[in-house]
């Protein structure tokens, strides 16, 4: 009987003491990252099944290693290539709950100035887990691109993505720092006449190239603003992008204001909007475009 008693304490031990392990290796596949709004998200492992809701963190995600693991995304959605053959949740501003419902994710990333917040808290309460992000400047995307990859268990390959994009944003700066600064005007479109402020990520690309925004003082992020005002700040160049990669026509409209400096100089130049607008690697496409924009306004006989 005593035999018996003893053979059942260690029993009893031996299985408390592998329940405690079974715990312990649960916990260890746990990931934590705290997002742009503050919140710590939390997963019990590594998200296999992605919603994006904003193209930016569409290519993020495939940045960071984690592109097999996307399952929905919202329109515009269209890089990498891969991306076009998956289910569509909606567009960035009208999110489609029931799809995303009906997908299942264990991780949805959405775009804190592009979501609907209703919608974001309806997903929320819903239970699925909801990182937020706001990349608003150039360090801000590689910091996306490494919580990404800690969320989907791609941590190595979104580390190495995110510190060579933020080596290439180092050796721009070098190279540009002590470059003569230029008055720069950042048209977003011709009608309404539209720029950026200094919060946004592209004017933390022109700073990067040596030029100043002209507009990194208005309040509103993307302020509507009228000629007399262009006049008055007189830009040494203007940068247009548009809604396609095809140079938009109405740039040429700035030809008839001879006094504003960049265009007396000709200094009138286009960057492609998907590699400047979006906040990804990509940008630094953009920002060579700008840099080699901004060199060429400093030496007007190399143009």
């Amino acid at each position: 009987m005593r035999r018996l008693i003893v053979f059942s304490l260690l029993l009893l031990v031996a299985c408390q003491q592998e329940t405690q392990t079974t715990k312990q290796i649960a916990s260890d596949t746990s990931v934590s990252v705290v997002d742009f709004s503050g919140a710590t998200v939390t997963l019990k492992k590594p998200a296999e099944r992605i919603v994006s809701l904003a193209p930016h963190i569409t290519e993020n995600i495939y940045s960071a290693g984690a592109g097999n693991k996307l399952i929905g995304v919202v329109s515009y959605s269209d890089y990498p290539a891969a991306v076009t053959d998956l289910p569509l949740v909606g567009g960035y501003a009208s999110i489609n709950v029931e799809k995303i419902i009906e997908l299942q994710p264990d991780l949805i990333i959405s775009w804190e100035s592009g979501n609907s917040t209703a919608s974001i808290q309806q997903l929320q309460a819903l239970g699925y887990p909801v990182y937020i992000d706001q990349p608003d400047t150039l360090a801000d995307v590689a910091h996306s691109i490494k919580d990404i990859g800690v969320l989907s268990g791609t941590t190595a390959e979104a580390a190495r993505v995110a510190e060579n994009f933020l080596i290439s944003i180092k050796e721009i700066e070098e190279q540009y720092k002590s470059k003569p600064t230029l008055k720069t005007f950042y048209q977003v479109w011709n009608d309404p006449l539209q720029t950026i402020n200094g919060t946004h990520i592209i004017s933390d690309a022109i700073a990067l190239c040596g030029g100043v925004n002209i507009y990194a003082d208005e309040a509103v992020i993307a302020p509507v603003i009228n000629i007399e005002s262009i006049l008055e700040r007189n830009p040494d160049a203007i940068i247009a992008s548009g809604m396609s990669s095809a140079r938009p026509d109405w740039l040429d409209e700035w030809y008839a204001w001879p006094s504003i400096n960049a265009v007396q100089n000709d200094h009138l130049f286009f960057v492609d909007p998907d590699h400047i607008q979006r906040h990804t690697v990509r940008i630094l496409l953009g920002i060579n475009t700008i840099c080699k924009q901004l060199d060429a306004a400093r030496t007007p006989s190399e143009l």
